[in-house]
């Protein structure tokens, strides 16, 4: 599988999707002007893993900050790991937030609620 990797860069947010190395990561602030077009790269490489995913897939989500729209992709995205995980698959989710953001950190127990996934929050000082 071709290796997506996008360098965080003002309000897009930085992505590596690589199965040969067993990176799955979102990094940084998620506002881009076309949610729909930047991320359908994202959509279809998830949908195109899906059908031989790797032994165990951690994604980790490491946002310091994204808006509505953004909000409801990271969830598709979510909900595609999901599907991998209701497959039979071993599929964890890590969301990673400043120890002091809560808003980032009530974010995670929220995608925590609406998902049925393993799902681990790990904090980390600034």
């Amino acid at each position: 599988m071709e290796i997506i990797n996008y360098t965080a860069e003002g309000y897009l947010p930085g992505i590596v999707l690589d199965k040969e190395a067993g990176v799955f990561e979102m990094s940084g602030k998620a506002c881009p002007e076309d949610p729909i077009e930047f991320y359908q790269p994202i959509f279809n490489w998830l949908d195109e893993y899906a059908e031989n995913p790797a032994e165990k897939t951690v994604f980790n989500f490491k946002m310091t900050y994204y808006n509505t729209a953004s909000s409801k992709v990271l969830m598709m995205i979510m909900q595609r790991l999901e599907e991998i995980a209701d497959a039979g698959n071993d599929v964890l989710i890590r969301w990673h937030f400043p120890e002091d953001d809560e808003d980032m950190e009530e974010a995670g127990d929220d995608f925590d609620d609406m998902i049925e996934i393993e799902f681990e929050k790990v904090s980390y000082t600034e």
